[in-house]
């Protein structure tokens, strides 16, 4: 019987809202396009830092399964 792949969770907190993005791995990509959906949709308090803030968390995870190792975590900032 196969692994199950595992499910990570990320998220963010602005405001009064709470954004939750949950993806198994090896379909990060579906869960980067939803973000880009989420910053396109002008009913959401949600912008492109923010799917960036949220797309490089992703991309954390997949260099860390890739190399073994944690890829450094500087907070961004936003001005």
């Amino acid at each position: 019987m196969a692994d199950a792949a595992a499910t990570y969770q990320f998220s963010l907190v602005k405001g009064n809202e709470r954004y939750l993005v949950r993806c198994i791995e090896g379909n990060e990509e579906v869960a980067i396009a939803q973000l880009m959906e989420w910053a396109e949709n002008p009913e959401m308090d949600f912008d492109w830092f923010d799917a960036a803030v949220l797309a490089r968390q992703i991309t954390q995870r997949v260099f860390g399964r890739a190399t073994g190792q944690e890829a450094p975590n500087p907070q961004p900032e936003r001005n």
